[in-house]
């Protein structure tokens, strides 16, 4: 099952943003599942609650999915897809998890996960524009795989640990380089406004029947500049739950951010970074297409 979150069109500045999920038919269909916890529309907050696995949502989401028993949206005119998950309750990232991609960026191959943040508050959805920050000349893109936690988790052994995972999207960790390397840590070059494009759907997790075995790709105005597999993360989802959740206690709604291959922009020579007008987007096999133009703020 494909889920995604969206609202009214009319539903813009200046109102109070109410939010319906759904299950993703077709690029213009959607089937209206808000009815089975609210018959008003979903705060942020009770969206995160259809992602805990143990509250009934998913099963009783996937009941009227096969009966086709639901109201049908049509996106576009009448509502617009937002990121799956408008606001995560955690955004935590992994930083050098491919092992190409540590080489490319000239730094050691991790003895554990590399772990930093972003802000939820820059999430974005399917073609909402990544907006290049005032001051920035070195915004790059990064593909990645993110999954979307399912239950409370703490001290997860990694032998149990997919059991706890809702579902997987395409994410993009843009970065400003600039501010990330200026300032001595990722916080700022990596939590820009609109710096978390996710989605268009999520994919339940019985759907997809190996998370280390997906291609994964960026495009850039049509051009392919990341082409690996999630075969080649050094720490796969298991154990990126079994770790965090030493630390961290993950809880439903959570997006976990797995790494980026190897051909981000910063790298390349000469370097490649987005400008105004740049249409980029993440491809993960069964996962869809995540595209967002660019724009200079």
């Amino acid at each position: 099952m494909k889920i995604v979150a969206f609202r009214d069109s009319s539903n813009g500045s200046g109102k109070a943003l109410r939010y319906r999920i759904g299950a993703f038919i077709s690029q213009t269909r959607i089937g209206d599942l808000t009815h089975l916890v609210s018959e008003s529309g979903l705060t942020e907050h009770q969206i995160l609650g259809c992602f805990d696995l143990d509250s009934g949502f998913v099963d009783q989401a996937k009941a009227a999915v096969a009966a086709g028993i639901f109201p049908i949206a049509v996106s576009g005119a009448e509502v617009k897809i937002v990121s799956p998950v408008p606001r995560p309750g955690k955004i935590i990232c992994i930083g050098l998890n491919y092992r190409d991609h540590a080489e490319e960026s000239g730094m050691a191959i991790p003895e554990s996960p590399i772990i930093f943040s972003k802000f939820s508050s820059c999430t974005i959805g399917q073609g909402e524009p990544i907006v290049i920050p005032a001051g920035s000349i070195q915004t790059d893109y990064e593909a990645e795989l993110a999954f979307v936690m399912g239950r409370h988790a703490r001290n997860v052994k990694k032998e149990n640990a997919l059991s706890y995972v809702f579902g997987y999207a395409n994410f993009n960790d843009v970065s400003a380089r600039d501010f990330q390397f200026a300032d001595g840590q990722w916080q700022r070059g990596k939590s820009c406004d609109t710096f978390a494009p996710m989605g268009e759907f999520i994919v339940t997790a019985d759907e997809i029947t190996d998370p280390q075995d997906l291609s994964i790709k960026l495009h850039l105005n049509g051009q392919t500049m990341q082409d690996s597999s999630t075969n080649q993360m050094i720490f796969g989802v298991a154990e990126l739950i079994e770790f965090l959740s030493k630390f961290i206690t993950l809880e439903p709604g959570d997006v976990v951010a797995t790494g980026t291959p190897p051909g981000v922009g910063f790298a390349r020579k000469p370097p490649v970074y987005l400008k105004n007008g740049d249409v980029v987007a993440v491809e993960i096999a069964g996962l869809g297409v995540l595209s967002n133009p660019v724009t200079a703020a």
